[in-house]
C-alpha cells in the first residue's frame, strides 16, 4: 500500500510538471503543484521506508523529471508560442508620399473638421484647420504632421 501512495503522489505530480511544460506553459501554479506532490511522494518515501530504498525512489523521481522536462521542450510546443514574423507597418508608411505643404485640392466631403479631400487623383482624409468647410471647396495643404493632413481654404 506504501509503493502505491508513494507512486501515485509521483506519477500525479510528474504529470502535473509535463501538463504544465506542454499545455499550458506559463501558469506556474501547475508546475508547482506537481513539484508539491512529488516532493511529498519523497518526502512520504523517507517517512515510511528504509533510507536506501528512499534515495532509489528519490533518484527515480529526479530522472523520470528530468526526462519529462527533456522531452517537453524538445516537443517543439514552445513555437507555437514564439513570434515568427515582424510586422512592417507603421504609423509613417507611404500613404502621403507626393503630398506637398502649399498643394491644392478639393474637398469631397464636408470637412467639419474631418472629411475627404481629392489631391490629384487620391482622396485622402483631411482635417479642416479653420473649421467647417463645404463640399467642392478649393482647399490647399497647410500642414502635414504625424501622418494627417491639416487644409485651409
Amino acid at each position: 500500500m506504501t509503493i502505491l501512495i508513494i507512486s501515485c503522489l509521483v506519477f500525479f505530480g510528474a504529470l502535473l510538471v509535463l501538463t504544465e511544460i506542454i499545455f499550458i506553459p506559463g501558469t506556474t501554479l501547475i508546475g508547482l503543484l506537481g513539484l508539491l506532490f512529488t516532493a511529498l511522494g519523497v518526502y512520504y518515501a523517507y517517512q515510511v521506508l528504509e533510507a536506501g530504498t528512499a534515495h532509489w525512489v528519490f533518484g527515480g523521481t529526479v530522472v523520470v523529471n528530468g526526462i519529462l522536462l527533456v522531452i517537453g521542450f524538445k516537443s517543439g510546443i514552445w513555437n507555437r508560442f514564439s513570434l515568427k514574423e515582424t510586422n512592417s507597418g507603421g504609423t509613417f508608411d507611404n500613404r502621403l508620399d507626393g503630398l506637398e505643404v502649399g498643394q491644392e485640392g478639393v474637398t469631397r466631403s464636408d470637412c467639419k473638421p474631418f472629411g475627404k479631400a481629392l489631391f490629384g487623383e487620391n482622396i485622402y482624409e483631411v482635417k479642416s484647420e479653420d473649421g467647417f468647410i463645404p463640399t467642392n471647396t478649393r482647399i490647399r495643404i497647410n500642414r502635414i504632421e504625424n501622418n494627417k493632413i491639416i487644409i485651409k481654404q
